[in-house]
């Protein structure tokens, strides 16, 4: 089974959406399973995880209920308050709900240090009484505190999101792969090999630029803690699905089949419980 593990579905809400820039135009209208599920299967795609993009428990109930509608939304990461203290109240409360697989935190928006605070690690530690995964969502100068949750949480299957955005596009990697090395020596955490596009040059990149991140990864992740996912609709400001999956095709075309099909979903499928 094939599966993109990243993509979002949102009514477009610029109140409420407003990372969602001018420059970012494309992008600025509702995406729905109707306008996926073709593209998935012109690629080759069986299924997908649908990711929060809203901050609110509302977002996590919506992609819910789209999971039941579509059988092909194989699993939902939805968001939790992970610092409240009911917290495991609404945790037992969304275990009901078997096409939830975990949650994460917009922590690219936070403080340095956000994913050390005391409050924040015993959330995320939580998890693991409902077996619930976490994807992590920072950008290079916030991994070190992502170090130091990997660490303090080992029990909790991690995966961290769009390669932790590296500097693409000014082609900075030496600090970013240091601290990529050292997460990858944690056992229980995944890598996501998405939305390099956009932290690339939208209109200018070549599949090239990406192929030094993408070494860093599997030299340290290896074949079995590597996942495909697309950032759908979010790629699509600097690239066609089909042109933002043909990096990763071509990049692996050199590998055996076997690490193909772990990539392509049966990593995903293992490390969501899909």
């Amino acid at each position: 089974m094939t599966i993109d593990a990243h993509q979002h579905f949102w009514f477009y809400d610029p109140e409420r959406d407003t990372w969602i820039t001018e420059e970012m135009q494309r992008i600025r209208r509702d995406f729905l399973p109707s306008d996926l599920e073709p593209v998935l299967k012109q690629n080759g795609i069986d299924g997908c995880v649908a990711v929060q993009a809203a901050q609110s428990e509302d977002e996590t109930l919506f992609l819910v209920q789209l999971a039941q509608a579509y059988s092909f939304i194989r699993g939902v990461v939805g968001w939790v308050d992970l610092r409240a203290g009911n917290l495991y109240d609404r945790l037992e409360y969304f275990s009901q709900f078997e096409e939830l697989k975990g949650f994460r935190h917009v922590v690219q928006a936070e403080p340095e240090d956000f994913m050390t605070r005391p409050e924040f690690i015993r959330g995320v530690r939580q998890l693991t009484a409902f077996d619930f995964t976490y994807d992590i969502l920072i950008y290079p100068n916030q991994l070190k505190a992502a170090l130091h949750l990997v660490r303090a949480v080992p029990e909790v299957p991690f995966i961290i999101d769009h390669l932790a955005k590296p500097y693409i596009k000014d082609g900075r990697i030496t600090t970013w792969a240091n601290f990529m090395a050292a997460i990858a020596k944690q056992p229980n955490v995944l890598c996501k090999v998405s939305g390099m596009v956009t932290e690339a040059d939208w209109k200018g990149w070549k599949k090239e630029d990406f192929y030094p991140y993408l070494d860093v990864v599997f030299e340290n992740f290896g074949p079995d803690r590597v996942v495909f996912g697309s950032d759908w609709p979010v790629c699509l400001v600097a690239a066609e699905y089909e042109q933002m999956k043909g990096i990763l095709d071509e990049y692996t075309a050199r590998f055996d089949e076997e690490t193909r099909r772990k990539v392509y979903g049966a990593n995903a499928v293992k490390f969501y419980n899909l």
